[in-house]
């Protein structure tokens, strides 16, 4: 695996990459707080099929920040920019949380770049009560308040398997640059209806994956947003919570390998949705 540090178009900076493999691409988009390297089983696991390339999203790791106030649809139009800085007309495309919701408005929105989607953990039409408790977590980023304990505990149960990838997740956390968190989790806070209503226009392979116990990205969440795809799938696994790929990594990357051998839309339907 290497790691590289791209050079965007303006106004976007450098994105950094961890790179492996070769063949058709697959493209993992992390969530908010964390870096590419929360990627490394599914690296591990897929690199042998595929060329996956792990980016940093703006404002973490290695990845420059978008501006404060930046929404949804700027995350899609830095996710362009990586794409034309690759070279990549098309690639299978996979996020997890904030990941989630930048894939699949990509897949909507591009869908001639987009082969296949996977969904990890997404969020999609939150209540009026979580989407008031994430606000008021937006806000308190925002104003350079760290609070680990909330989303930790949210996001991992007490077995050793868990507490152990709950120790990585925490350091990341814990050296996230606050700008460029709260500029994301800003969006990710807001755009969970943005673009919700779009994917009956995705034609691709599309999977939506969640830990049954996840109780902000929940199973019905993935199983309501893969009956409105054209050839959605909806997985739930149960006993896990938020970080799934790390907590399962053998089952979600069997889920994965599948989903990646699933016949990919044909170029002209793509093209008919874009």
């Amino acid at each position: 695996m290497t790691s590289t540090t791209l050079q965007l178009s303006e106004p976007y900076g450098p994105a950094a990459c961890r790179v492996d493999g070769t063949g058709e691409v697959l493209l993992l988009i992390h969530g908010v707080g964390m870096q590419s390297a929360a990627w490394a089983p599914q690296i591990a696991a897929l690199s042998g099929r595929c060329r996956v390339i792990a980016a940093d999203m703006p404002g973490h790791g290695g990845s420059a920040p978008l501006p404060a106030g930046a929404k949804l649809p700027d995350y899609l139009d830095w996710l362009d920019a990586v794409l034309d800085a690759l070279g990549l007309d098309a690639v299978n495309l996979a996020g997890h949380s904030m990941g989630a919701m930048i894939a699949g408005g990509y897949a909507m929105t591009r869908p001639e770049r987009v082969l296949r989607v996977a969904l990890l953990n997404a969020v999609h039409r939150r209540s009026p009560e979580a989407r008031a408790a994430v606000e008021a977590r937006a806000a308190v980023i925002r104003d350079g308040r760290m609070d680990l304990e909330t989303p930790l505990s949210r996001w991992f149960g007490r077995s050793a398997a868990e507490q152990a990838a709950q120790a990585q997740v925490a350091g990341w956390l814990a050296n996230v640059d606050p700008d460029g968190y709260a500029a994301a989790y800003g969006a990710f806070a807001r755009g969970d209806a943005t673009y919700a209503d779009g994917w009956p226009q995705v034609a691709c392979p599309m999977l939506a994956l969640t830990g049954g116990d996840d109780p902000n990205s929940t199973p019905a969440m993935a199983a309501e947003m893969a009956q409105a795809a054209r050839n959605g799938q909806a997985v739930a696994i149960a006993g896990h919570r938020h970080m799934v790929n790390l907590t399962a990594p053998d089952v979600v990357n069997a889920h994965l390998q599948e989903w990646l051998a699933r016949p990919a839309a044909d170029p002209a339907e793509r093209k008919e949705t874009a």
